[in-house]
């Protein structure tokens, strides 16, 4: 028995003394341990990080490489079977259903404040009919574009768009832009007229005066909209950005039931709204929708002004209460300028090889070297934009 009280006390004793070690190593950090781990942990987030930009540098691509392929592919015998009003309508209606899901997540979340509900004055609604009206004009040329541009003509001349817009910003909103970002612009140009040589034919360039023309009103419509736009946010930029689409696209809606209404009011009526569409123009609308929802909320990274200074730019992937669902913080968060240089070229070079296969395009070398060039200058502009 007095053995094993010994025994007993020997065991608490020892028990203690383990309980004191271990309080003594919590309390004094081991650096080797702690570093270990530290760096352990930043190899975890960069392998994550590194994943979900791949993701999304993927989506971006596939985005931005299918929309010109997908509605060149929706035609039979080189028309449109459907109506162009009521798939553009479609388009406008599947971005303001997405609109309200996203506020529906925030409400659910944060609950409805001043910022994020949909009600609103007369006075902040009244400026969105003008970018509607605009991107109305735009988005219906996109169609009728391609009786004279094929799918990678369209991928190379769309690009024209970064120079309209970076002129304007210049003109409207005084933005000095850097003399690489005006290097960019002549590099754009001479990169877009290399892709359109012409060496199997008379014409110098493969784009006639048409498609040309085309093309510049577009990327002057796209550009003007997207400055007026950034000055309408400017006015309220807590604004959630979702609550602005949305009314932004409520007006596309009216305006395109509009020119539905003129332009194809007898097919609607005779053979119904969705006559002639096919699985090929349900992927084009869903391909639309979500790639004018990236490009809406890509470029609102915004300068606003702040006792009369411009304050540092606003990172809308860190205001994920007020301004984000998941797709616009997986956009702004992780699609950076080399993700969307990356993509942009990928998606060019993506272009041509499938309507290679699809369409019979030539690929030919003016083509590469222009797409090449094309790439470089988007690449300048986006290191312009950093240094500006």
């Amino acid at each position: 028995m007095e053995y094993r009280k010994i025994k007993d006390e020997d065991e608490v004793r020892d028990g203690a003394l383990e309980d004191v070690e271990k309080s003594f190593l919590l309390s004094v950090p081991d650096s080797s341990l702690s570093s270990g781990g530290e760096t352990r942990i930043d190899i975890h987030r960069t392998k994550a990080k590194w994943k979900r930009k791949s993701v999304v540098t993927l989506a971006l691509t596939i985005l931005t490489s299918s929309q010109a392929i997908l509605i060149v592919w929706s035609k039979r015998a080189g028309k449109y079977e459907y109506s162009v009003t009521t798939a553009n309508f479609m388009v406008e209606t599947l971005k303001c259903a997405i609109s309200l899901v996203a506020l529906g997540r925030i409400w659910k979340k944060d609950g409805v404040n001043e910022d994020n509900r949909l009600t609103t004055t007369l006075d902040e609604v009244i400026v969105y009919p003008i970018p509607a009206v605009l991107y109305l004009v735009k988005n219906l040329l996109q169609y009728y574009i391609f009786a004279y541009v094929d799918a990678p003509g369209y991928q190379i001349l769309k690009n024209l768009n970064i120079i309209s817009t970076g002129v304007l910003y210049r003109i409207i909103l005084k933005k000095r832009l850097s003399e690489i970002q005006w290097a960019a612009f002549v590099l754009l140009t001479a990169g877009c007229t290399t892709a359109q040589l012409n060496s199997n034919s008379d014409r110098v360039l493969q784009t006639p005066f048409q498609g040309w023309v085309m093309a510049i009103v577009m990327a002057l419509l796209s550009g003007f909209a997207g400055v007026y736009t950034e000055a309408i946010i400017k006015k309220r930029p807590s604004r959630n950005i979702n609550v602005q689409n949305f009314w932004l696209y409520i007006f596309g809606m009216c305006f395109n039931l509009v020119a539905m209404l003129v332009q194809d009011f007898d097919a609607v009526m005779n053979k119904g709204f969705f006559h002639g569409y096919s699985f090929i123009t349900v992927l084009m609308i869903f391909n639309h929708a979500l790639r004018n929802i990236e490009e809406s909320i890509s470029d609102r990274n915004l300068r606003v002004k702040k006792n009369g200074r411009n304050c540092d730019t606003i990172d809308l992937s860190k205001k994920k209460t007020k301004w984000s669902g998941i797709a616009v913080s997986m956009v702004m968060k992780y699609a950076d300028n080399i993700v969307k240089v990356y993509s942009t070229s990928v998606a060019m070079l993506l272009t041509a090889v499938v309507s290679v296969f699809l369409f019979g395009f030539h690929l030919s070398l003016a083509f590469f070297l222009g797409t090449v060039v094309v790439s470089v200058a988007i690449y300048l502009h986006s290191v312009g934009k950093m240094q500006r």
